[in-house]
């Protein structure tokens, strides 16, 4: 019984035996089956990259990449450049329609309306009134007055200086800053040369036509002469004084020089200058002034008086009022003379109606000597030549 107890413990150990060797091979064989799949992998794709036409695969995609660089590294720049041209041109078109911008506004406005010489439209524009006078008939006593005339289709200016009318340097700003001074303090002298000067006398022509007249001095807001300034004028003329929102008004003096002008009468060949200093209202003299002739005795004829000085009254640019007068002959005698005027009409000393004639001036020495003018010439007696 014990033999076999032993054999069958030894067959049982015999079969544990087996049955653990198997489970251990089981266990071999699956631990060791990735291995191989990995290398039957790798096998399969070195096989597949050596096959001869991977080669030539793999050189068309190196080439492909190649490119795609080359690509971004020129074409991205250019764009770049072409966006930055685009907007330097766009920044430059906003610059230049900034200045044209700047440019209109600044021939609507002043840029610097104290300093700086500007242009303006007067509301009512100075008018010369052109007229030619008939030679009048010389009764009593051999004598006659005459008006000057403004200024005719002929005129050519005379001056007196050897400067270069044409050079640049002479602007309405660089005329308006020298003559300003001379006339702040009246200097009579000093304007008469400035006046005759060629960059004058061609400043002034510019503006025939125009009805405006450049300016220099202080303004309102709105840019107009306020306050006082120098003005300068066609027909060489000139004003400087009190200004009112654009119109002169306050006290100011008005000059305009005959520079080589002649009408019919040759009346331009005798009155050098016209002036007139004193109140002034809505553009035109208005109260208390006096009017002047610049006279050339040498032109004059025997027996000849002329006017050269009115004193009195003025409204809206007529004699109104008691008036004063002096004249000169050829060889330089002066004599007063009375008047008395209603807005431009005289009233008259003596009845001289049969002969159409009008004693408008009477001596005040002699009352028995009256200076005539033609009757139909009684009316608009004044400053003719500033009248609207």
């Amino acid at each position: 019984m014990n033999l076999m107890e032993r054999k069958n413990n030894k067959e049982k150990e015999q079969l544990e035996d087996i049955h653990s060797q198997q489970e251990d091979d089981l266990e071999m064989m699956d631990l060791n089956e990735p291995e191989e799949e990995e290398e039957e992998e790798r096998g399969g794709l070195q096989d597949f990259l050596q096959k001869p036409y991977m080669t030539t695969v793999l050189m068309g995609i190196i080439v492909v990449l190649l490119i795609c660089i080359f690509v971004l590294l020129v074409i991205m720049p250019s764009r770049d450049t072409a966006k930055q041209t685009d907007a330097e041109a766009d920044l430059q078109q906003s610059i230049t329609e900034y200045a044209e911008e700047q440019k209109d506004k600044e021939k609507d406005t002043d840029s610097d309306k104290v300093t700086e010489a500007i242009v303006v439209t007067p509301p009512a524009k100075e008018q010369a009134v052109e007229e030619e006078e008939e030679e009048t008939q010389e009764e009593e006593e051999p004598v006659t007055t005459e008006n000057p005339e403004s200024a005719d289709k002929d005129k050519t200016a005379v001056v007196v200086d050897v400067e270069d009318e044409n050079d640049e340097s002479y602007t309405k700003e660089f005329i308006l800053n020298e003559a300003l001074p001379y006339f702040a303090d009246n200097r009579q002298d000093a304007i008469w040369d400035l006046a005759h000067l060629k960059r004058y006398v061609k400043l002034s022509k510019e503006l025939e036509g125009s009805g405006r007249f450049y300016y220099k001095g202080d303004v309102d807001s709105d840019g107009r002469p306020n306050g006082k300034g120098l003005a300068i004028y066609e027909k060489n003329s000139y004003y400087y004084g009190d200004w009112s929102h654009g119109v002169r008004s306050g006290t100011g003096s008005w000059f305009r020089f005959y520079i080589g002008q002649r009408n019919k009468t040759n009346a331009m060949g005798k009155y050098m200058a016209h002036s007139y200093s004193g109140k002034w209202v809505n553009d035109l003299p208005n109260g208390e002034g006096a009017e002047h002739f610049e006279v050339d005795i040498s032109k004059l004829e025997g027996n000849t008086r002329i006017l050269q000085n009115v004193v009195g009254n003025f409204t809206d640019g007529l004699y109104d009022g008691d008036m004063y007068a002096n004249t000169v002959d050829y060889i330089g005698t002066v004599e007063e003379w009375n008047g008395v005027a209603q807005k431009g009409v005289f009233t008259l000393w003596r009845d001289m109606s049969a002969i159409g004639e009008c004693s408008v001036w009477q001596n005040r020495d002699d009352k028995s000597l009256c200076m005539d003018i033609d009757k139909s010439e009684n009316k608009n007696q004044g400053l003719r030549e500033l009248l609207k």
